[in-house]
């Protein structure tokens, strides 16, 4: 029986791309550099703000590990002054995660994202005390898809790996899943597609969170 559920933070809980989009091309642009599409950004994010920005700049071909030092402290600091802005939360994400409290689940976070901004974002968008524990990538572990972190998260919730689901919407997502040998769900509402998901080893795709109510009753024999 499944007693606790974790979730990646951008494009899974929240709708962040908006948001990714507007700080990166800001960071473009004052570094005199074009800005990058909309869309382009929903594959460079996922690994963490130091790689989106390697990316943003490999993007345009304009690498240099100088530029790179100057960008990422831009982009962090710009991100941190509004994380909020632009972002919103997915449509039955907040049913989701009500429905798992009331069935007593813990619910926890595990993002690439820096730490600051993922206790922003749950913090405007849930009560105090829905997420029983939150991590980003700034707590002293690997980043996604290293499973140390989420190893640490079961461990303070006092749940085992067969006894958790995790949902995430990128390959990043269900390889950290699988890795800690946890049922993990491809959130397809997020930034990615669904032969990503189901090639990277998705236990099963859910098309919106909603879908994880219905799954959780089916594996938990909940009426």
């Amino acid at each position: 029986m499944y007693k606790a559920a974790i979730f990646d933070l951008d494009g899974t809980i929240a709708d962040t791309i908006d948001t990714i989009c507007y700080y990166g091309n800001r960071a473009m642009r004052k570094f005199n550099l074009p800005e990058i599409e909309r869309d382009r950004y929903k594959y460079l994010v996922g690994n963490g703000y130091e790689n989106l920005v390697k990316g943003m700049l490999c993007e345009k071909n304009a690498y240099s590990d100088e530029l790179f030092a100057e960008m990422k402290e831009y982009y962090h600091d710009d991100y941190e002054t509004d994380s909020m802005y632009l972002t919103k939360i997915y449509d039955g994400m907040d049913e989701t995660v009500d429905f798992l409290k009331k069935e007593g689940f813990k619910l926890g976070v595990l993002s690439n994202k820096p730490t600051g901004a993922v206790h922003d974002v749950i913090g405007a968008f849930f009560k105090e005390g829905t997420f029983d524990i939150l991590c980003g990538g700034g707590d002293g572990f690997p980043l996604k898809p290293d499973p140390s972190a989420l190893f640490d998260m079961l461990k303070k919730l006092d749940i085992a790996p067969e006894e958790c689901i995790y949902a995430g919407d990128t390959k990043v997502d269900v390889e950290t899943g699988k890795n800690a040998k946890i049922y993990t769900i491809g959130a397809l509402w997020g930034f990615r597609t669904y032969d990503e998901l189901k090639s990277a080893g998705a236990d099963i795709i859910a098309e919106k969170p909603r879908d994880i109510i219905s799954i959780v009753k089916n594996k938990n024999k909940i009426r």
